[in-house]
């Protein structure tokens, strides 16, 4: 795995090194997923693949959320 370091800036920015951009197909405006997972951080472009593997991934939510905020108009 390709590792580099990268400062954030003081409004949170983070910029990818260019090496990793081109590798990866990066242009401007590129959309991307940020996941945390414990203390690592996990950048994803948002492509149509990446859209595809959502595919399921929220099976049931719905009545979880129902469950969850069912009284909400009561509050």
């Amino acid at each position: 795995m390709d590792s580099v370091c990268a400062r954030l800036s003081a409004k949170g920015q983070l910029v990818i090194p260019a090496e990793l951009r081109e590798a990866l197909k990066l242009t401007a405006g590129t959309e991307v997923s940020i996941q945390r997972q414990g203390n690592t951080l996990v950048l994803r472009p948002i492509t149509s693949q990446f859209i595809q593997s959502l595919a399921g991934c929220t099976r049931g939510a719905g009545h979880e959320r129902e469950h969850a905020h069912g009284d909400d108009e009561e509050r």
